[in-house]
């Protein structure tokens, strides 16, 4: 896109510009997407549960998320009288913005990449570990003793998986031999018999792309992992004191969270943008037809277990990260590793 506007502008403007527009183009429909996945993540719980979800606003009830989005933006922002409003205003606008961020290294395709750097994946863990200072600024600040506990909660939720999922990222890593998302989604193709694309489909990884999905619930703190908004013990945890867009904007970063966690499992375990098989007319289809046909799937299943598994005490959520997510991780860092030295040396 630099090359494009250096036709008429000199580089510096030209790659300013290009910089701008590549942000734009990912952020616009991002949040776009992030309001409609709303819609669908209730369509999805209302059929479960045999109910009809949204129907009234609009077609089919599409409308519902922007109507939702209008009347909270309508409402006034209350800040408690003992809070610290400064940061009270900014926890949300943190965890939105982070969860934005991490999308730059995300490939939509071969070339449709904000930042092709080549420890992308070390940027993406970094961004993502930054997303529960929201929830703990938000707790503190709130001056409020339900909310600090749940920000409690998310801080030791959060170490407790993220020691998991960096080892599972570790195995991603040998195993393609690079930190480039690009990178890892090349590495993917003609993966078994020349037919399948995606570690999915490769035995030694498929554990680890399975834990992944399961921390990235508890990273993302949906069901059955949200015990920081456990509403029979905590009302409705780190937010509780939020009302207005402030209240929203935890919801736009949750999901915008859940997509990048859905986006990451495509990306690091199922081909990201090919297509599923080896198969030249497969190709004609553009790749990020393909990465976002994986992410809904993803979605699909994100919000299939929140409407049919029970909340985990918090007993329970700390001894799977622990006890069996730890464990099962870092052993299989030592299985790859053996695996592909075995393969070299043979």
């Amino acid at each position: 896109m630099t090359e494009f506007f250096q036709q008429w502008l000199p580089y510096e403007w030209s790659w300013l510009i290009a910089t701008v527009a590549g942000i734009l183009l990912i952020a616009l429909p991002l949040m776009l997407s992030v309001a409609m996945i709303i819609y669908v993540d209730r369509k999805v719980w209302a059929a479960m549960a045999l109910r009809r979800g949204p129907n009234v606003v609009g077609p089919w009830g599409l409308l519902q998320s922007f109507a939702d989005g209008l009347k909270v933006f309508l409402q006034e922002t209350i800040v408690p009288a003992g809070a610290s409003k400064g940061l009270f205003l900014l926890a949300p606008i943190l965890t939105f913005t982070v969860a934005l961020m991490a999308w730059a290294v995300i490939p939509f395709n071969g070339r449709a990449i904000l930042a092709d750097i080549n420890v992308g994946l070390l940027y993406v863990l970094a961004i993502s570990s930054l997303g529960v200072y929201g929830t703990i600024i938000a707790g503190w600040s709130s001056n409020s003793k339900y909310p600090f506990f749940s920000a409690m909660r998310a801080s030791a939720q959060m170490i407790s998986y993220e020691v998991s999922i960096g080892f599972i990222l570790i195995c991603v890593v040998m195993y393609a031999g690079t930190f480039q998302m690009n990178g890892i989604v090349l590495d993917q193709r003609e993966h078994i018999l020349g037919l399948f694309n995606g570690y999915g489909f490769n035995p030694l990884l498929f554990p680890m792309a399975v834990m992944f999905l399961i921390s990235g619930m508890a990273e993302t703190q949906r069901a059955p992992f949200d015990l920081t908004e456990a509403e029979s013990e905590l009302v409705a945890g780190y937010q509780t004191e939020y009302s207005s867009m402030s209240f929203a904007l935890y919801w736009l970063g949750e999901y915008a969270n859940v997509l990048l966690m859905c986006a990451l499992n495509a990306t690091l375990f199922w081909g990201g943008w090919l297509p599923p098989l080896e198969w030249a007319p497969l190709y004609w289809i553009p790749g990020w037809i393909w990465l976002f046909g994986k992410i809904f799937a993803f979605f699909f299943i994100f919000s299939w277990v929140k409407a049919t598994v029970p909340r985990y005490r918090y007993d329970q959520l700390m001894r799977l990260g622990w006890k069996v997510f730890l464990p099962v991780s870092l052993l299989f860092v030592c299985v790859v590793s053996g695996w592909l030295m075995w393969r070299q040396g043979a």
